[in-house]
């Protein structure tokens, strides 16, 4: 089981992070990498293994690929060789997890505001066609055009880990740009392999699947035992897939888009707290039972499933499906042929070409014409980093080679140029990522506010065109806001009307457990006119602030609770909390409070008398404030 760590203190501001730690051991480096790190190393480790594999014997690799499985079932045969399970039964559960994160996003996540999603889905579709008109311009009389769909898909895992590893500092907004791009990269992507590569269709079957995922989405009204209904459904419509010749791949998805998701009520996770409470005071195993089902049931099955299944798609099914799929013979003779033949050409121009036009072009074009929202941090120069790296289309672009093409030359002339795409759109990257990194001035570092303060954005306290400016990152569970909260009470007080002052949230959600959720609660009651008394309260009792206080201080004040239950869950509040997160990653703030005066960060003790003397001398060299729309979110 995995150890969560409950640390009570945050860091203090105003001291200096130590430097006398033990240097960690190799586990604890690999355990550092994080899942998509590690997960990425190890696709790069199973293609690398193929490669010399195929090379050293390609009658033992294809043999073992080759290898058949029969299952029976009654008068029911099925018969696999163990290439097609790794592809048809393996990718069925990666495309599952796919599904779910789609299903999320467009409930929950970066699509629910088009305002936020423009940007990446514009980039996304034209990442689907322009690699595939260059695809078509240089294969063209060929005799494999039907091929294109090779260079139309990005890989999900490979560019989240490579942003890991060669990507900018606080790259926030970047990693959730090229995710949202890649989720709707995929639903391209799955759509085409459907309506394109689908051989021998036959309709009967669907019905049967059609029936199954009907009774997946009403799967979610059972009170109890849900799991077994779902596996149960999900063979069925997995096998239905595959007597219709419609890719079973696609059942993943088709499933996972029908499995629910929703934020945690706050009911649910008080009464999971109260069953916590009454097994710590009577430990047996039947409330041990109902505290772990109440707690479980608090979270979305969409999102437990993700959990559950992420690290089997990282570790082990991503890694199988390279060792099986990447073979490529490599000799001098085959990379002549590679290096004339203009499928592979086609490739690796669709690949790293197209996808860098096609993302980094549109995403000039929503800028200029400004059609969509850029974040702070979220800068061309970084897009056209990560459009290379859309480039990578590993995965899907050597699954469908499999599908697309029967010659097994060209195919390996394929995976040449799928492999040399991916190389090339890495390195690519590399050098865009670090030319970017070293022409962006230290203000990157977080020394300036990246976002101007913006009075129908932010919580201004004082006039708004006044000449001085705070600006504070914080969270309510934090002792040491609260200890600032009286300097800046004390400093409002000395320079009155020539101050402005602003409060951004930080909830550092590793120290604070609940600083997260009293922001958007803050947020909830600001909707209704309330914030500034809602967030006294919470600063004025910082050890009550799970869900029962939380309700109980809206209804002290008079809100309308089931506004402000229905609000706590809404993309709206959960945007604002977050972007001010985002900002604070920019910004590389580790620790609250945080001060920006005149736009400047401070640094040392944050008492009245400092924060005036940082007033009074930023205000010499910094031009005054503008309140304006720049930076709204």
């Amino acid at each position: 089981m995995k150890n969560l760590p409950l640390i009570e203190r945050s860091p203090d501001p105003e001291q200096p992070p130590s430097r006398g730690e033990k240097r960690p051991s190799i586990a604890a480096r690999i355990g550092s990498l994080g899942q998509n790190r590690l997960g990425a190393l190890l696709l790069v480790i199973a293609t690398v293994v193929a490669i010399v594999w195929v090379n050293l014997s390609a009658a033992s690799y294809e043999a073992f690929w080759e290898t058949h499985l029969s299952i029976a079932f009654g008068d029911i045969h099925l018969d696999f060789t163990l290439h097609a399970l790794v592809n048809d039964a393996l990718m069925a559960i990666f495309f599952f997890t796919v599904g779910l994160e789609v299903r999320r996003e467009f409930a929950i996540g970066e699509l629910t505001s088009w305002s936020r999603a423009v940007v990446p889905v514009v980039a996304a579709v034209a990442g689907l066609a322009v690699p595939a008109v260059i695809y078509l311009l240089i294969a063209n009389g060929s005799g494999f055009e039907h091929a294109w769909g090779v260079v139309i898909s990005t890989d999900t895992a490979f560019i989240v880990g490579a942003l890991a590893l060669i990507g900018p500092k606080a790259s926030g907004r970047l990693r959730i740009f090229l995710l949202t791009l890649a989720v709707v990269d995929d639903i391209g992507a799955l759509s085409i392999i459907a309506l394109f590569y689908t051989a021998d269709f036959t309709p009967m079957p669907l019905l049967v699947a059609a029936a199954g995922l009907v009774g997946v989405y009403f799967t979610r009204y059972v009170p109890k035992g849900r799991g077994p209904i779902y596996a149960t459904l999900a063979v069925i419509v997995w096998l239905a897939f595959l007597a219709s010749g419609v890719h079973p791949t696609l059942a993943g998805v088709a499933i996972a888009l029908l499995v629910p998701v929703y934020r945690p009520n706050r009911r649910d996770v008080e009464q999971a707290l109260e069953l916590a409470r009454t097994f710590r005071q009577s430990p047996n195993s039947e409330y041990a039972r109902a505290a772990a089902n109440s707690l479980r049931e608090s979270i979305s099955i969409n999102e437990r499933l993700q959990s559950a299944y992420a690290p089997y798609v990282a570790y082990v099914i991503l890694p199988v499906f390279a060792l099986a799929n990447a073979g490529v013979q490599i000799s001098g003779e085959i990379l002549a042929d590679a290096a004339m033949s203009p499928v592979m050409w086609a490739i690796v121009a669709g690949l790293v070409a197209g996808k860098f036009l096609g993302v980094f072009g549109s995403s000039v074009l929503v800028k200029v014409f400004r059609l969509g929202e850029f974040g702070p941090g979220l800068t061309l120069d970084r897009i056209a980093g990560g459009a290379a790296l859309c480039g990578i289309g590993f995965t899907i672009s050597l699954f469908i080679v499999q599908l697309a093409i029967d010659d097994p030359e060209v195919q390996n002339e394929a995976r040449v140029g799928v492999l040399a795409a991916s190389v090339i759109a890495f390195l690519l990257a590399t050098v865009i990522f670090r030319v970017s990194d070293s022409r962006r001035p230290d203000d990157d570092a977080g020394h300036t506010l990246v976002r101007p303060v913006d009075p129908e954005r932010d919580h201004v306290y004082g006039r708004a065109d006044a000449p001085l400016e705070i600006v504070e990152y914080g969270d309510y569970q934090c002792e040491f806001c609260l200890k600032a909260s009286g300097s800046i009470e004390q400093v409002r007080e000395q320079l009155g009307d020539r101050l402005r002052y602003v409060w951004r949230h930080a909830p550092l959600e590793r120290y604070h457990p609940n600083a997260l959720a009293a922001a958007e609660a803050a947020e909830a009651a600001g909707l209704q006119g309330k914030y500034t008394e809602f967030a006294r309260s919470l600063f004025a009792d910082q050890e009550h602030q799970l869900p029962s206080d939380i309700i109980r201080r809206a209804r002290e004040l008079g809100l309308d609770i089931d506004r402000f239950e229905h609000d706590l869950s809404s993309a709206k509040v959960t945007a604002r909390v977050r972007d001010d997160m985002l900002d604070a990653e920019t910004m590389d703030i580790t620790s609250v409070p945080t001060f920006f005066v005149n736009g400047v960060r401070h640094t040392g003790p944050y008492d009245a008398r400092s924060l005036i003397r940082a007033l009074e001398r930023t205000a010499a060299v910094v031009p005054d404030a503008q309140p304006g729309p720049t930076g709204a979110a």
